[in-house]
């Protein structure tokens, strides 16, 4: 019986050991690898954070194209709202904003969130793509599931790659301890 224990606390820290291992070797490629997307694994939620783009505290990702912030969801952002229904924008090409200023909405599923402005500077325009096909949103949402583009100076709140995975750990633990008090979201 004694043996068996030994094995079983042996085989978790096995099992520990390689988990570190694996979290250690992903986190090392993205920083020494920067096409590599940063893979983060928490809970029951997966995702791969392209490193060439930056982050918002509310879930947002932008992507600089040609001096042009490309803006979109995060996947995280993507599951909490479900498949997504419909969506408009207020704002016209052209208009000024500001950061947490609401251009638009998107209707998902599971909830209804509001688009917020990423950068003080012009809004350039809505993604075409999304009027034929809304899923593009839940299905690429850092590639063709972008929703708009705006030129201007990023919000101060943005953050690499590293510190929205801080976020993510921050809100999904957040997540957890009202899960466990019987009044949270699911995070699966």
């Amino acid at each position: 019986m004694g043996t068996g224990r030994i094995r079983s606390h042996q085989f978790r820290s096995s099992l520990l050991w390689l988990a570190t291992l694996r979290a250690f070797r992903n986190l090392h490629s993205s920083v020494t690898d920067p096409g590599k997307p940063l893979l983060f694994k928490r809970s029951h939620f997966t995702t791969r954070l392209p490193v060439d783009c930056v982050y918002s505290p509310s879930h947002f990702w932008a992507r600089e194209i040609n001096g042009t912030w490309r803006i979109g969801f995060t996947k995280f952002a993507t599951r909490m709202l479900g498949d997504m229904v419909d969506h408009d924008f207020e704002t016209k090409p052209g208009t000024a904003i500001a950061p947490g200023q609401i251009l638009g909405w998107v209707e998902g599923f599971k909830a209804i969130s509001d688009v917020y402005g990423f950068c003080v500077g012009e809004f350039v325009r809505v993604n075409p793509d999304l009027a034929a096909n809304i899923a593009l949103i839940t299905k690429k949402p850092y590639a063709d599931g972008w929703l708009y583009e705006a030129r201007g100076s990023l919000d101060d709140k943005c953050v690499d790659v590293h510190g929205y995975a801080a976020i993510l750990n921050q809100t999904i633990d957040k997540m957890l301890e009202q899960q466990q008090a019987g009044k949270g979201t699911d995070i699966e």
